[in-house]
């Protein structure tokens, strides 16, 4: 089976389970294969966790799930050395960071001290315990949830820690159809348990490699750099986005492009991905009116292509 139909077949099965979103369910897919971590913002009961597991069972990866509350310590994500008397000497028990995808359940419910912790993992894809560098497996992937910010006993998570997820997405609710089918269809818990898993490591790896060979040309890369000047010309957002973020964008463009079925970027998928991507990274202007997800839509809408 080729790729393009293994990512159909890939598709396809988490649509079975995440009923009636399968744009938020692309993007998902969009954004482990570019090798990034994903944030998912909702209400709480609208499917997050579920997505999240669905995914990394679809993807055929080792899976652990945290759930980030006040009192987390960073040594329960990391794991600990615990003196054993049999060889006379400390022994470390990894923590469930060290797993193919860490599921961090409800992250703005811990301390900043606690989601710190991830930093390191999430950006160097190791961790320093106890005065020692330990690497994580590879592949390496943080699904973050998190409620909504007006609830309470939520912390916001930091600039620093919102840059290093490539994509926030929201669920939101279900439309009449699709939550009839949810009503009335199996316990989703149950069929995420029963998921096969569709890819192997190594698929995955040669999928990642895919997309980093999806084409740019250069008046896709013009494009670009038109929408993050814009960001930064003080007229839409209080600061612009980082090269950091630019390459963020770049490397879900081109993981949207190939799940398309295209070796080459396209308009099209930059303007798909671009909200998702760069939203939770930018603060809009104070005269704007509008949230950092609409800001990002009017400003697309106002520049033009090349």
């Amino acid at each position: 089976m080729d790729a393009q139909a293994k990512l159909k077949l890939l598709l396809d099965q988490l649509n079975t389970v995440i009923v009636g979103k399968p744009a938020q369910v692309q993007d998902g897919v969009a954004c482990l294969l570019a090798g990034g971590h994903l944030l998912i913002e909702d209400a709480p009961g609208v499917g997050k966790t579920t997505l999240a597991h669905a995914l990394s069972r679809s993807f055929g990866l080792q899976f652990s799930r945290v759930q980030f509350t006040a009192d987390l310590m960073p040594s329960d994500l990391s794991g600990v050395s615990i003196y054993d008397r049999n060889q006379n000497a400390f022994v470390f028990h990894p923590g469930p960071i060290f797993a193919q995808v860490l599921l961090a359940d409800e992250i703005n419910r811990a301390s900043p001290k606690a989601q710190s912790a991830l930093l390191e993992a999430m950006e160097e894809k190791q961790v320093s315990i106890e005065g020692e560098t330990r690497p994580l497996p590879s592949p390496f992937f943080v699904i973050a949830t998190q409620n909504p910010q007006e609830q309470l006993g939520t912390h916001p998570l930091p600039e620093s820690q919102l840059d290093r997820f490539l994509m926030r997405i929201s669920l939101g609710y279900p439309d009449r159809a699709s939550e009839r089918a949810l009503l009335s269809g199996s316990d989703r818990r149950e069929m995420v348990d029963r998921l096969p898993g569709l890819l192997s490591s190594q698929e995955l790896k040669t999928l990642q490699q895919q997309v980093q060979a999806v084409h740019a040309a250069p008046p896709l890369l013009d494009y670009l750099q038109d929408l993050i000047a814009a960001t930064r010309n003080g007229r839409w957002f209080v600061q612009g986005l980082s090269p950091r973020a630019g390459l963020a964008v770049l490397r879900a463009a081109k993981a949207q492009a190939l799940l398309s079925g295209r070796d080459y970027v396209a308009p099209d998928d930059l303007q798909a991905i671009l909200p998702q991507t760069t939203a939770h990274r930018l603060v809009p202007v104070a005269s704007a009116g509008r949230g950092p997800l609409e800001q990002v839509r009017a400003m697309l809408e106002a520049v033009p292509l090349p």
